[in-house]
């Protein structure tokens, strides 16, 4: 029988409507929903169901939005399938705001808690970068070495040093850069004139992963320092090291330098499948990370989980 970790989406995988299958099929889903709703005193729920999308991707929304998702389909998994994450996982990691979906998977943190830290980190992501001054470009046909070269030559303005540099390194020769808008587009244009395969700026509403991040990872940093975090029960694969983390205060640092830092994806699915992982599910809407896997460790299974019929399908497989 293959060794499975379960993988989170992180934001760029929502769409309106998502879960809702799930919740008309699964009182369990219905549930995960209510608790989100409750816990952000907002009807995300019906927001997520019906939109409209410009709303939802708005990034205070999206962020909870996402999580809620995914555990709606975890919830399903082990309430009405039986299937523990403990028992049937090795490891478990998440994209960005999916390391908090993997977080609760493992037990460590509260679907409410959860839900109230991502509403406050999308916030404070938001809030930190005015409108227009920082964006985000795809890479792809580029190695992670490649791109920190192109990014240390468009750091050079007219104006003097502006921020840019690797913001995700989602392996298969892609990878995501960030920084002040200025910078990112002189990214692009090295970028081009160095033959890289594709290079395009990404409809985001702010620079994440990057050092003009500062700020949030700041408020972040006091909003985690009163956050009820348990050690995990399963393995948990962290962003910013590619590495496991045990204690409560290893997972607020990790979360906190993932603000600013570099998502390691690439490097997170090689460490779990060294870990003897043959299997990766992607738990939650989309199948962006599914991809992104079956680039990484071609030799592995990837398989998307996020409706009832996929569901239904890992049921039989686990």
């Amino acid at each position: 029988m293959s060794v499975h970790a379960f993988i989170f989406p992180g934001q760029g995988s929502q769409f309106v409507g998502m879960g809702q299958a799930l919740a008309e099929a699964f009182p369990a889903a219905r549930e995960v929903f209510e608790e989100v709703d409750e816990a952000l005193r907002q009807r995300l729920s019906r927001l997520i169901f019906e939109g409209p999308a410009e709303e939802l991707m708005l990034t205070r929304n999206a962020q909870p939005a996402l999580m809620a998702v995914s555990l709606a389909v975890l919830r399903v998994l082990e309430r009405e399938a039986g299937l523990a994450t403990r028992e049937k996982v090795r490891a478990v990691a998440g994209h960005s705001l999916g390391e908090y979906s993997a977080l609760v998977a493992a037990e460590s943190l509260s679907l409410a808690e959860a839900a109230r830290l991502l509403r406050q980190r999308g916030e404070a992501m938001q809030q930190a970068v005015p409108p227009g001054e920082g964006a985000m470009a795809a890479l792809l046909g580029v190695g992670l070495e490649d791109a920190r070269e192109i990014c240390d030559v468009a750091a050079e303005g007219p104006g003097g040093r502006q921020v840019v540099e690797p913001a995700n390194d989602n392996g298969g020769g892609q990878v995501v850069i960030s920084g002040a808008s200025e910078a990112v587009e002189r990214a692009i244009g090295i970028a081009k004139a160095r033959g890289v395969k594709r290079a395009m700026l990404l409809a985001v509403s702010a620079p994440f992963h990057c050092a003009l991040m500062q700020p949030a990872a700041e408020a972040m940093a006091g909003a985690l320092t009163g956050a009820a975090i348990a050690a995990p029960k399963v393995a948990v694969v962290a962003n910013v090291t590619a590495a496991k983390v045990t204690e409560p205060d290893q997972i607020r640092d990790r979360l906190v330098r993932q603000i600013t830092g570099l998502v390691r994806w690439r490097e997170s699915i090689l460490a779990m499948a060294e870990m003897g992982v043959e299997s990766f599910v992607e738990i939650g809407a989309g199948r962006v990370l599914t991809g992104l896997t079956r680039r990484i460790v071609p030799d592995a299974e990837a398989r998307p989980v996020g409706t009832p019929p996929e569901i239904e399908s890992l049921v039989k497989l686990l």
